[in-house]
């Protein structure tokens, strides 16, 4: 009975993860125009051969109130798969889970899949909706940005490196993308840029949105 109880507690804890950051949340992403991490890899990939490793994982972070919060899959999706037959390795971040934000867990998660495409030499495919860098884990999440732009310099000329903007990519988080061989942008959803309009109209007195700083039509 102790076993058959684990098992069930297992499965009410998988269908909890596979969420993300909840009904509210996914709504709020549909609401957008956008699709889930979970429905872009699936919609990608072959039909059931997506193969998702470290679904379990959380932050480990205390600062900040951190301890009392519970970020599933800490906010990406890694995995193999297949397109067409051909396998690839493929994460996506997933804005439900405190907008996709990255800390450590989150960048070790995304250099482990990024290191078994180099070991198998097939190609990497990220997909980026994120609000950049987690600011309550501070300098261990500019480390893990570190970290994947290693990897991505490594990667270079070994295997194909494709990312896909779905959403935010500001900050630290463009410059991943800008070393890989190939960016897809999307009109009126992709944002990719270094610094915000915030930024620039406090510094510079300029006034300029989001989408005529970094849309799909100004990368294009």
């Amino acid at each position: 009975m102790g076993l058959k109880r684990k098992i069930l507690e297992l499965h009410k804890k998988r269908e909890e993860v596979l969420k993300g950051g909840g009904d509210k949340a996914i709504e709020k992403q549909t609401a957008m125009g956008k699709m889930t991490a979970r429905e872009r890899i699936i919609s990608l990939c072959d039909t059931d051969s997506f193969h998702e490793y470290d679904l379990f994982v959380e932050h480990e972070a205390k600062d900040f109130d951190m301890d009392k919060k519970i970020l599933h899959g800490d906010g990406v999706i890694i995995g193999t798969g297949t397109i067409h037959g051909a396998p690839v390795c493929i994460f996506a971040q997933d804005f439900t889970v405190a907008g996709g934000s990255l800390g450590l867990m989150h960048a070790r998660k995304i250099t482990k899949i990024m290191d078994h495409a180099l070991k198998m030499k097939v190609p990497l495919i990220g997909i980026n909706d994120s609000g950049g860098a987690r600011i309550q884990e501070g300098v261990n999440s500019l480390a893990g940005y570190g970290e994947i732009f290693f990897r991505n310099t490594l990667s270079s000329g070994v295997i194909p490196q494709i990312s896909v903007i779905l959403g935010p990519c500001a900050g630290g988080a463009v410059y991943s993308p800008a070393l890989t061989d190939f960016v897809f942008v999307v009109d009126k959803i992709s944002k990719m840029f270094i610094t915000g309009p915030e930024v620039i109209k406090t510094v510079l007195g300029e006034e300029i949105s989001m989408e005529d700083l970094g849309g799909g039509r100004v990368h294009s």
